[in-house]
């Protein structure tokens, strides 16, 4: 009796190029300094990676919003995000990259941040076994530090997993959010440089000070576990880096103010700055209030973008 023997089935090509975008973020929530972060749906990255032979990281190009950055890998977010996953993961090849800003840098909605996740997450796509999104942290964080001059994942863990995420150095956790949840966020016409932002928080806090935020950071993140508006309302005040970076920000007080008068549950700065944004529990109250607080930018001196989005945004993704 003779065997059948069929052939195995072919296996499927190895893809050589990946397309990624990564979203805007609001980095600190405000309470949760280089600690919380959230994404929402608004302005992002997209980074192009191609599979090349030489063991190497090549930036072909840079354009969109941001086109005067770093074409050397090394200096470069997403390039030295890349090259930390090849020497982690001792790949014998490289990737070529184009950077596409549709984040500005010195905004503070996580424009280094995003060009570093879309990056690795497009690249991933490209090895042999891709690894999961917890894997690839290491490597944007890297990425990141070549912007900000620290580690910190406020920005990129959001970015990587979606919504709302607690980091640390070493772990990055998705946390629940009601789906009320909504956010304004506006950002003026103003370059405001992260190590600047960084730089008047040098002194000391008093003791006081910091209880203080801890029991905000605490108040705050029951109250997003319980989907608690009351609890939301009164962790989500700032008293430690609000205060000394609100006068990099002209207009600061009225355009918090304005967020105020609509009923948010709380405002704050976004990242270091100088964008400003606010949690509201309804979608059309985030949509008025972003529009006054742009007005309040406007009466400042400055021009100023408003978007309103669900505070669980979207993860990084592949779009091609």
């Amino acid at each position: 009796m003779s065997s059948i023997v069929r052939p195995a089935p072919p296996r499927a090509a190895l893809r050589t190029e990946a397309v990624a975008r990564a979203p805007a973020s609001v980095g600190n929530i405000g309470v949760g300094f280089d600690l919380l972060g959230h994404v929402f749906d608004g302005p992002a990255d997209r980074v192009r990676v191609r599979r090349i032979d030489a063991p190497e990281v090549v930036i072909a190009g840079i354009g969109g919003v941001v086109e005067a950055l770093p074409l050397e890998a090394a200096r470069n977010t997403a390039g030295s995000a890349l090259l930390a996953m090849r020497q982690a993961l001792g790949l014998p090849f490289g990737f070529e990259l184009w950077i596409d800003k549709g984040i500005a840098l010195g905004s503070g909605l996580g424009g280094s941040a995003a060009s570093s996740v879309a990056a690795v997450v497009a690249a991933n796509a490209l090895l042999d076994t891709p690894l999961p999104r917890e894997a690839l942290y290491p490597f944007a964080l890297a990425g990141e530090a070549v912007a900000s001059g620290s580690v910190h994942g406020d920005n990129v863990a959001p970015m990587l997993l979606g919504g709302v995420v607690l980091a640390t150095p070493t772990r990055l956790l998705r946390l629940d959010a009601p789906d009320w949840l909504h956010c304004a966020v506006v950002h003026p016409d103003l370059v405001l440089e992260t190590r600047r932002a960084r730089a008047v928080l040098a002194e000391p806090y008093p003791l006081a000070d910091v209880v203080t935020q801890t029991a905000h950071l605490g108040l705050f993140l029951t109250g997003l576990a319980r989907g608690d508006r009351a609890l939301l309302r009164e962790g989500l005040v700032d008293v430690l880096v609000e205060p000394r970076r609100r006068a990099l920000i002209p207009g600061f007080d009225a355009v918090k103010a304005a967020a105020l008068d609509h009923g948010t549950l709380g405002a704050s700065i976004s990242g270091a700055g100088p964008s400003v944004f606010a949690w509201f529990d309804d979608a059309a109250r985030a949509a008025a209030a972003g529009a006054a607080m742009r007005a309040a930018f406007a009466e400042a001196g400055l021009a100023a973008r408003a978007w309103s989005a669900p505070v669980a945004g979207p993860a990084a993704e592949l779009v091609a």
